[in-house]
């Protein structure tokens, strides 16, 4: 180790005082050559020395953070064919107040060894962070969280001590904030109402001599400063200490100036020049209160905006009653395992995810499937946990448990989706980085100006002037304007059955120009039906039939399995073909009862002599297939994958977003033209083999921000490829993967609905920065006095501190309108949405 050190120091590092170390786990090693490589092709990289030991499966570097990044160490580990171990941690971050609080831990966890990412969400109050293991542990970083002067508590998956502690916190806040505003009240109404009443003030000092308002007011001011408003000071002065002033500090700089030069006023007036010798103490206990009730009103309106993570956490069952030996126990859902067989009565939650295994039951799944309608669950049939039993018993083997479950999996997504970073605030945090060191700065030039250049007495409009700009200015709406209205937007995205992986997913939907959609098991059903029957004789319809699909029933072609389930739905009895022969590219061969049965392509007819009638089906999306029993043709047949439900109202309402839609498939050109033609698809490529979605997806991105929406396995590079994927909930795991947004049923309308949500959370994003923005750019130097020259207009301090409480409030108000948000589309029954749980 020190050997490696020594030979990196002594490389080209003169401008370096001293290199960056990192100990990387790393996986997939087996030998000696992948250590050798791992190290080799490390130590090509500039300013980097590497050993890499194979027997710990670590390597540990020494590298120079001004020539090359660590994403970059790691991405030549990952290039040389192996896998840097990494973890992501989330915290609940307590005394969050403002947006410089996100920055300030953002850069400590920043500048910690071994931390890749922090990303800390005002809204959420919570930090993510993606670490290296191996150089940097949970306690570490726990550590950095309380040193920076907040609470850090590891997330666990729907902690209920998280709940508790918000609901404590709000708590906390109610009481200080009504305590600061009983205690500033008699100030404020002593000191304001008079000022109504022409000879008000005389009146008053004439009851209450003037000695004993400075004594009430500064025992008053005191208790308020010091009790409720004691987290301001505690906060604000540790900020400035660390060189990273935040809102409190804006807070307790403007307060305790209007209380301390008060205090001097009260207790030592001779240090103060003739004429200026005012107290501020109702202005001093009123910025406190107002603050506090600003502050407590926030944590109520954010606990509102995190309800539906409340809601779905209600749908968990608390106990399972589990089979222990020959009798079924009720213990608690943490102590049940994979599977454990659990006993359900009618009318109970189903706990976990599993499989039937005796017993049968009507589900209310509308939680996950969104059906009205209980649907009936036999033996081998999945159920999922938050759903409820209706009628039978039954018991069932538990498949998932904990963070597995679908249910969870489905929390885990709304919580990754609010807990991450649109890139639209990327602007803000670029203001809220220096916002309160310019506030500062701007105070003081205030304070300068108005005490040079002021008229009599300045000291007084120089200190009042100051605080006010100190008071009005409002980081914390700029910190809250996107994570506020990408929390209450995803959530509202679960309730109507739409899961957006991140926030960047929620603004890069938005800016989409094209949709193009797979389109077997995406716009149509993925399964062949018999859409057309035409007898060419007079020979029954039904008989004809049960010989054809006698015929088929030999054959596992998904076409012969759509004409054999035909024949049963219809109740026809089949019979085992006596020989069977099929011919690849034409078609089959067979006797059934006796008869001679040929059933395939036109080209199948043309080789055995056989004319074919005149017919539409192909230009209709259908493929054509022709019967003939003992050489005579008998029957036309028409198969096709229909079209889902609400396809065709999906496009329309698409086009009337203003998006072109493209129709990616392998079918023939002029079956594909056919489904086009009959949806108004706009582009459509034909003939495309499995592997080359891909590149059908990147011909289109030459010209479109492209969102993909697929469901199959196949689908999984294309929905990566896209600038947006959105994989059907009804298809492959590995497809959900993949995705970006997740439409938790099968039901296509819930594309337009997702776009309009999108749009709808970014354009609320780009109101409340606009109002943030705006705010400060016109209300600070209004606190600074612009407006006193021509107009004579200055502004309160305690004013200032009410605008800045209610900036916030704005904000989060306007975030919550999109809990109003009305999907432009009515989704079916059939369709997996959570409205009717979220909702109440």
């Amino acid at each position: 180790m020190n050997e490696s050190k020594e030979a990196f120091m002594s490389m080209q590092l003169q401008d370096k005082a001293e290199a960056k170390h990192l100990d990387i786990a790393v996986q997939g090693m087996d030998c000696a050559n992948c250590s050798a490589k791992i190290e080799r092709n490390l130590n090509k990289l500039e300013g980097v020395e590497a050993s890499v030991n194979l027997a710990t499966e670590r390597a540990s570097i020494f590298f120079d953070p001004s020539k090359i990044a660590t994403k970059e160490v790691l991405a030549s580990i990952a290039k040389s064919g192996y896998t840097p171990v990494t973890d992501t941690l989330t915290l609940a971050i307590e005394g969050m107040t403002c947006a410089n609080c996100v920055q300030r831990i953002e850069s400590k966890l920043g500048k910690l060894g071994g931390v890749l990412e922090a990303s800390v969400n005002l809204a959420t109050e919570q930090a993510r962070v993606t670490y290296l293991p191996a150089s940097v542990n949970l306690k570490t970083i726990k550590e950095t969280v309380v040193k920076a002067g907040y609470g850090a508590e590891e997330l666990e998956l729907h902690s209920k001590n998280i709940e508790n502690a918000k609901k404590e916190h709000e708590d906390d806040l109610r009481r200080a904030a009504i305590t600061a505003s009983l205690l500033a009240a008699p100030l404020f109404l002593l000191e304001m109402i008079p000022m109504l009443f022409p000879g008000g003030m005389m009146l008053r000092d004439t009851i209450i001599p003037h000695s004993v308002m400075l004594g009430l007011g500064f025992v008053l001011a005191t208790l308020v400063m010091f009790w409720p408003g004691w987290r301001f000071q505690k906060l604000g002065w540790q900020a400035l200490l660390q060189g990273s002033p935040d809102m409190n500090s804006l807070v307790m700089l403007g307060s305790s100036a209007a209380y301390l030069y008060s205090v001097v006023a009260t207790f030592a007036p001779a240090l103060l020049p003739e004429g200026t010798r005012s107290a501020y103490y109702e202005a001093a206990a009123m910025i406190v209160a107002l603050i506090l009730l600003g502050r407590w009103l926030e944590a109520r309106s954010k606990g509102r905006a995190g309800d539906a993570i409340k809601k779905l956490l209600s749908l968990q069952a608390k106990t399972a009653r589990v089979k222990r030996g020959e009798a079924y126990t009720e213990i608690d859902i943490d102590e049940v395992i994979v599977g454990d067989l659990i006993q359900v009565r009618p009318g109970e939650k189903i706990p976990l995810d599993g499989v039937l295994i005796s017993g049968q039951s009507y589900i209310d799944a509308s939680m996950i499937t969104g059906e009205p309608v209980p649907v009936l669950k036999t033996v081998d049939d999945s159920v999922v946990g938050g759903t409820v039993n209706t009628t039978g018993s039954f018991t069932f083997k538990v498949s998932k448990v904990g963070a597995e479950t679908t249910l969870a999996q489905i929390i885990k997504m709304v919580e990754d989706a609010q807990g991450s970073k649109a890139p639209i605030q990327a602007i803000a945090d670029r203001v809220v980085a220096i916002f309160v060191p310019v506030i500062l700065g701007l105070s003081l030039l205030t304070f300068i100006l108005w005490l040079v250049l002021g008229p009599s007495p300045a000291l007084n409009y120089a200190l009042v002037n100051a605080v006010a700009v100190l008071l009005i200015a409002c980081p914390c709406a700029m910190g809250l304007a996107t994570p506020i209205s990408i929390m209450v937007g995803s959530a509202k995205a679960a309730e109507i059955g739409t899961l957006f992986r991140t926030g960047e997913a929620l603004q890069t939907l938005k800016n989409s120009t094209m949709i193009a959609f797979d389109k077997t098991g995406t716009l149509t059903k993925g399964k062949p039906e018999l859409t057309d029957l035409q007898i060419l004789n007079d020979q029954n319809e039904n008989d004809v039939l049960a010989l054809i699909a006698s015929s088929e029933s030999a054959s596992e072609h998904p076409i012969a399995r759509a004409i054999v389930e035909a024949a049963e739905k219809r109740g026809l009895e089949l019979s085992e073909p006596e020989s069977f022969e099929a011919l690849p590219g034409f078609g089959l061969r067979a006797v059934v009862n006796g008869k001679r049965l040929e059933v395939g392509a036109d080209r199948y007819m043309a080789k055995l002599g056989i004319e074919v009638p005149d017919h539409h089906l192909s230009e209709e999306g259908k493929t054509p297939l022709f019967a003939a029993i003992d050489g005579e043709l008998v029957a036309v047949l028409g198969v096709a994958d229909s079209l889902k439900e609400g396809s065709r109202e999906t496009i329309n309402t698409l086009h009337e977003q203003g998006l072109k839609v493209a129709m990616i498939t392998g079918d023939n050109r002029r079956t594909a033209d056919a489904i086009a033609k009959e949806l108004g698809i706009d582009t459509v490529l034909a003939e495309v083999l499995p592997g080359g979605k891909v590149d059908a997806i990147k011909q289109l991105q030459k010209e479109h921000k492209v969102a993909f929406v697929g469901d199959g396995i196949n689908d999984a590079p294309a929905l990566a490829q896209a600038d947006v994927g959105l994989a059907i909930g009804t298809g492959t795991d590995i497809a959900i993967e993949a995705a970006d947004v997740i439409l938790m049923s099968g039901d296509l309308r819930g594309v337009p609905n997702a776009l309009a949500l999108s749009r709808a959370t970014l354009n609320n994003i780009k109101q409340n920065l606009f109002w943030a923005f705006v705010y400060n750019t016109v209300l600070i130097p209004v606190a600074a006095g612009i407006l006193y020259p021509k107009f004579g207009i200055l502004l309160s301090p305690i004013l200032a501190a009410a605008a800045m409480g209610l900036s916030d409030l704005f904000v989060i108000g306007n975030a919550m309108r999109l809990r109003s948000f009305k999907p432009p589309m009515k989704e079916s029954r059939e369709t997996a949405r959570l409205e009717t749980v979220l909702a109440g």
